[in-house]
């Protein structure tokens, strides 16, 4: 048996990235990358979220070294000033913050919830979740489910794509508009999923590859078409309002592919999708992701009261959390007690019973009652190291612990306790929640 071991966790985010930057870190599949940091030496468990705001890699192992070193060959495309890191307190905390909306850039939004959800279905089928990073996703999942059913913390705009067509609707009347998304990834789904909400008459979709575009064209009822970026001209100018979401590095819109009469775009890339001179063409107006502030400014007011109920149910559900996982830290150490003494007990009580069969037949009532009173010495004795055991996990009296399984499974060579200062990092820094 060996002790549970700790985690660490490294993440690059918009918080901290651009979209090139946060690209360098995005793994090809979350599955894959937890695979890849399960091979590296040490780690027992790992948990990977990719997003299109957030690349974060959870991984436990029992030497928090072991950990630094795996995460910094995760994001080693990565610029090192985009790296945060968090030790094992810091990661539990941040953890459940992100699925409660608290660190999304429209405080509350629901996907995130459902992210986290398949990320931890993937880590599970990777391999990658074991006894720790099981009870600490699941219980950021409830954490964010209680968060949106208990607060009001996701009234109103939910996303940057939704956020994208109240600003688009600010300036022109999306009765029966011609409306355009470029970009078929997660947020051209939203901003097309929004458009659809209002009272816009068709919604295209174009996107690099045209089964992309198709495919997010058949969860749309509203009439519209599927296109290729390279035929993308045609419909950008006949839509009154465009919403573009593309990873491209260049912009994929410029003046020349713009209409006449009024249009809206809003340009969520980073970098730019749209030309900034395509702004200076009569009737067009063009919002990029700073203009997008006033509308998640506005939804951040709204939810700061909501926001902090939140980030109080956080707290009081990590408390829970670290109870949890300390009787679980010290049920290791008992178990191992336990373990070893049923093995010395069965020993002695074999050979006891072995000697007495030597004098005279043993009857099988008698086999039951040493049996009995051995396995009554064993409870009796082992009662007292019991609750010491458990007041060590609260007290976070680590070494008491680890000596208990040393003790009692020698053959553990690989205890070590939950790193908790966080300055094994090669990279970045600690972030404080």
């Amino acid at each position: 048996m060996t002790l549970q071991g700790g985690i660490t966790s490294a993440r690059v985010t918009h918080a901290t990235a651009a979209v090139d930057e946060l690209a360098l870190a995005t793994p090809e599949s979350q599955s894959d990358a937890v695979a890849q940091l399960r091979a590296a030496p040490g780690c027992r468990e790992a948990f990977v979220l990719s997003t299109c705001n957030r690349v974060e890699a959870y991984v436990v192992t029992g030497d928090a070294r072991a950990g630094w070193e795996a995460l910094a060959a995760f994001f080693d495309d990565a610029p090192d000033d985009v790296v945060e890191t968090a030790n094992h307190e810091d990661s539990l905390s941040h953890l459940l913050r992100v699925a409660s909306g608290l660190e999304s850039v429209v405080i509350g939004e629901d996907q995130i919830l459902g992210q986290v959800k398949t990320a931890y279905q993937d880590a599970r089928t990777a391999g990658g979740i074991g006894d720790l990073l099981d009870p600490a996703v699941t219980k950021a999942i409830h954490v964010g489910e209680r968060a949106r059913t208990e607060t009001t913390i996701n009234e109103g705009i939910v996303s940057l794509g939704s956020a994208a067509v109240t600003l688009a609707a600010e300036r022109i009347d999306l009765d029966d508009a011609d409306a355009l998304v470029v970009g078929a990834g997660e947020m051209g789904r939203l901003a097309a999923r929004a458009l659809e909400s209002t009272d816009v008459g068709r919604i295209s979709i174009a996107n690099r590859t045209i089964e992309r575009a198709e495919s997010v064209r058949e969860t749309i009822e509203k009439p519209g078409d599927s296109v290729a970026l390279s035929a993308l001209t045609a419909d950008a100018i006949e839509a009154d309002v465009i919403v573009t979401a593309t990873a491209s590095t260049e912009p994929i819109l410029a003046a020349d592919d713009l209409g006449n009469g009024e249009q809206v775009i809003v340009d969520l890339g980073q970098p730019r999708d749209v030309d900034p001179a395509a702004g200076e063409t009569p009737n067009t107006t063009v919002y990029d992701l700073d203009d997008l502030e006033s509308v998640t400014n506005r939804t951040r007011k709204q939810r700061r009261s909501a926001a902090n109920e939140v980030a109080s149910l956080v707290d009081r559900e990590l408390e829970n959390l670290r109870t949890q996982l300390k009787r679980q830290r010290a049920d290791q150490a008992i178990a191992a007690m336990y373990e070893s003494a049923a093995r010395i007990k069965e020993r002695e009580v074999k050979t006891a019973l072995s000697r007495l069969d030597d004098r005279d037949e043993v009857t099988e009532d008698q086999r039951e009652i040493v049996e009995s009173m051995a396995d009554a010495l064993v409870n009796q004795l082992l009662a007292a190291p019991t609750k010491s055991l458990r007041d060590a996990a609260v007290a976070d009296d680590w070494e008491t612990i680890d000596t208990a399984l040393r003790l009692f499974d020698p053959a553990d060579t690989e205890t070590d306790a939950p790193a908790r200062d966080g300055t094994a990092a090669s990279y970045g820094t600690v972030e404080d929640d």
